[in-house]
């Protein structure tokens, strides 16, 4: 593509000397669209139906996806479904998604993000934010590894944790919380009501940010007053780790390998889990879908909880060392995907703590220059199962301090100034 000119002018939809505007997907007709999309396969037609207003009419108006899902599962034509369509749909791509990970082939895309080690990151819709030494957040996309936007923390605090949405992003800096709107406006909470006990862990769901800090309790505060709206006293001991669910359920692991189960209305724990080791808990997530909570520890354990019950369903030692991150797609009951300090991507079965893949990086396969900067192109390798870690060289498995799931990716930080995107096919 030629460069913009340097009068900066606007590029007009013809050309010079032409008088017809360029034909674009909306100058299509109704028949034209259908028998495009009728080259497509399922999962290419369900992403056209949510790119436009017009598509999604003409995919539904013409039964297209219940067309493709019959054919797909070999149904007769007049055989009804007993579930909505989007149901099957969502069960097909989550099974699509266990078996990328479980068996598929591995392509990771490595860039650099940060002058410093970047420790943490957080994927949303095809956005990914990433934090860490340089004191900078940035904002990435996902389809080009171009960085969005930059957020810089105040006074060069470091950010301890964060997480955003479609209007904000909301960090964690020691003993203050601050948010920075996508608009590019920034605020720190008031000292009186922003400062606390030395935060450990963040989470947020609008219109509230949870923080765990390290004298034992988790403080609510309300993101548009700006006031710590409850103090819950969660352990004895600092809270390493938090996670929440969407009826507004707290849960916050302790150095002490504990769970604890408090309301958002409650200023007292409901509940407690307890591990078999007592370990220090690093890392905790919960899958809304199955009801279980699932905890990584510094001794490398994995527990599992359901919380209907209370009981623990599993306990087992996935990695020699510690676990720092651990995270399902938001959807999908069946896998599970762990990292830690000795640099293994894990694959795990949710519902029975079983390790089904050990990856590393096998080599490099080539890099390409933009005006976003170097794309590094490597290979993933799958472990067999009696290879021994020690074995693997450590410069193909650095640490892993933070990891996001996607629909068929996981995202990694490892404390270096590189970011990866690993993606299962």
């Amino acid at each position: 593509m030629d460069p913009t000119p340097s009068g900066n002018k606007k590029r007009h939809l013809y050309t010079h000397g032409s008088s017809r505007a360029r034909t674009t997907g909306g100058c299509l007709d109704h028949n034209v669209l259908c028998i495009i999309f009728s080259f497509l396969d399922l999962f290419d037609l369900a992403h056209c139906s949510v790119v436009c207003k017009s598509w999604h009419v003409v995919i539904n108006k013409s039964k297209l996806l219940q067309v493709f899902y019959m054919k797909q599962q070999k149904l007769d034509g007049s055989t009804s479904l007993e579930k909505p369509l989007n149901v099957y749909l969502e069960e097909l791509a989550m099974e699509r998604h266990k078996l990328a990970l479980a068996k598929g082939s591995v392509v990771v895309n490595q860039w650099r993000g940060h002058s410093i080690g970047a420790n943490q990151c957080r994927m949303k819709r095809g956005l990914l934010l990433t934090g860490g030494g340089d004191k900078v957040m940035r904002l990435w996309s996902l389809g080009n590894y171009k960085c969005l936007e930059e957020y810089s923390t105040p006074d060069s605090t470091s950010v301890v944790d964060f997480d955003f949405d479609e209007s904000k992003i909301v960090g964690l800096l020691g003993s203050r919380i601050c948010i920075w709107r996508r608009d590019g406006a920034r605020s720190v909470f008031p000292p009186r009501e922003g400062t606390f006990s030395k935060g450990l862990c963040m989470r947020y769901l609008d219109p509230e940010a949870v923080v765990g800090c390290e004298d034992g309790t988790v403080r609510v505060f309300d993101m548009y007053s700006k006031k710590c709206s409850r103090i819950i006293r969660m352990h004895t001991g600092p809270v390493t780790c938090l996670c929440m669910s969407d009826d507004q359920l707290v849960l916050s692991g302790s150095s002490l390998g504990n769970v604890s189960i408090s309301s958002l209305s409650s200023d007292q724990q409901v509940s407690k889990l307890r591990t078999r080791d007592s370990t220090d808990l690093r890392a905790l997530c919960f899958n809304p879908r199955s009801h279980l909570v699932f905890a990584g520890a510094a001794s490398g354990n994995m527990s599992c909880w359901d919380i209907r019950t209370m009981r623990i369903l599993w306990e087992n030692r996935v990695s020699p060392n510690v676990l720092y991150s651990l995270q399902h797609l938001r959807n999908d009951s069946s896998t599970l995907v762990v990292g830690g300090i000795d640099g293994i991507l894990r694959v795990l079965n949710q519902n029975t703590g079983e390790v089904v893949s050990r990856i590393v990086l096998a080599g490099s396969i080539s890099s390409s220059r933009d005006k976003n900067g170097i794309v590094v192109r490597t290979r993933g390798a799958r472990l067999a199962e009696d290879v021994h870690i020690d074995s693997v060289p450590k410069i193909i498995r650095p640490p892993i301090t933070c990891l996001a799931v996607g629909m068929k990716k996981v995202v990694t930080t490892h404390n270096t100034k590189f970011i990866r995107l690993w993606k299962f096919s």
